[in-house]
């Protein structure tokens, strides 16, 4: 039999990621074809310290270990500490007890005596720098395929930094890469990318155009469309800009476009996309760079919605780039 804590307790403020480290002990500890009799899912809001404890105490059926799982634990625990304090004296041996929570204050009797029962998983969410090697991780243990950095780097760029999404953005390239042993930015810029990146390029080209209404028209579809905008619209353009930054810097170099389109892996409407660099300065295109940055932290921070930022910053593109 496998040996483990009888009782967990996962920690964290972000509830997406929380509720992920939960579905990965969940794999570790009970199989799916024994969760019909092994695991009891227990709703806070809608049982008692007592059921939870007759759970735990019900001696397992065609299992190892009968599991149970409180999520959204915080006011669970505040309101029967006394009996849960007493279970961590005592646990039973033949159940597990996992708890999700938002805070686990390390000052109460039940922090306190948690390291002598059970385990505290704490879960935060990974610095930005952190972000690809997780994916790298991801890729060759759930899918045992490579993901190189560049492409972990551009899948973070075009989705955004929310782990859990960014992991269902995996599952879906393993599928979509099918027997390769490795995922691409082609893959990436195919599955993903390609619509996103395309609307960006198709707004900025209404912004360079002075079509303002147009560029605004097409920026709204964007969202409409696809409910996903909101979280990866940032990305998509800062890609696409960031691309015109490199070309330009290239171009400015003397380096042909034939050799700049092959190195920037720039696909469909490479004419209009070398347009676009003759109207816009290197100046501008770093401008418009660093004022996503910014839009980016003011979203993340509640300041302004990813809709509300884009339009405004649609409207500056196509004011200074046909000011004269």
């Amino acid at each position: 039999m496998k040996r483990f804590k009888p009782i967990y307790v996962i920690a964290g403020k972000e509830e997406s990621l929380v509720n992920e480290k939960c579905r990965e002990m969940l794999d570790v500890l009970v199989e799916p074809s024994q969760r019909a009799t092994g695991l009891f899912n227990a709703d806070p809001k809608e049982v008692t310290a007592a059921d939870i404890l007759d759970e735990l105490r019900t001696a397992p059926f065609l299992t190892e270990v009968r599991v149970v799982v409180i999520k959204g634990a915080d006011d669970f625990i505040s309101n029967n500490r006394e009996l849960l304090e007493k279970y961590f004296d005592n646990p039973c041996p033949t159940g597990i007890l996992i708890l999700t929570v938002n805070s686990w204050p390390g000052n109460t009797r039940l922090a306190k005596k948690l390291p002598k029962v059970g385990k505290l998983v704490s879960v935060t969410q990974p610095k930005a720098w952190q972000l690809p090697s997780r994916l790298m991780q991801y890729a060759s243990d759930a899918y045992s395929k490579n993901l190189s950095k560049d492409t972990a780097e551009l899948l973070v760029e075009l989705v955004g930094d929310d782990l859990v999404r960014l992991y269902s953005e995996i599952d879906k390239l393993a599928l979509f890469a099918d027997s390769e042993k490795t995922i691409t930015t082609g893959h990436v810029e195919k599955l993903i990318g390609h619509n996103r990146i395309f609307g960006a390029f198709a707004v900025i080209d209404k912004c360079l155009a002075g079509d303002v209404g147009g560029a605004v028209d097409r920026l709204r579809n964007m969202f409409a469309s696809d409910k996903s905008t909101e979280f990866t619209v940032v990305g998509a353009f800062a890609y696409h800009l960031r691309r015109m930054f490199n070309a330009k810097v290239l171009l400015d170099e003397g380096v042909r476009q034939d050799a700049i389109t092959k190195k920037l892996r720039i696909w469909g409407n490479k004419d209009s996309f070398f347009a676009q660099l003759g109207k816009m300065t290197l100046n501008q295109i770093g401008d418009g760079i660093q004022q996503l940055a910014e839009i980016d932290y003011a979203i993340k921070t509640g300041r302004t919605k990813p809709q509300v930022a884009i339009e405004r910053l649609v409207l500056e593109l196509t004011t200074v780039c046909n000011t004269r």
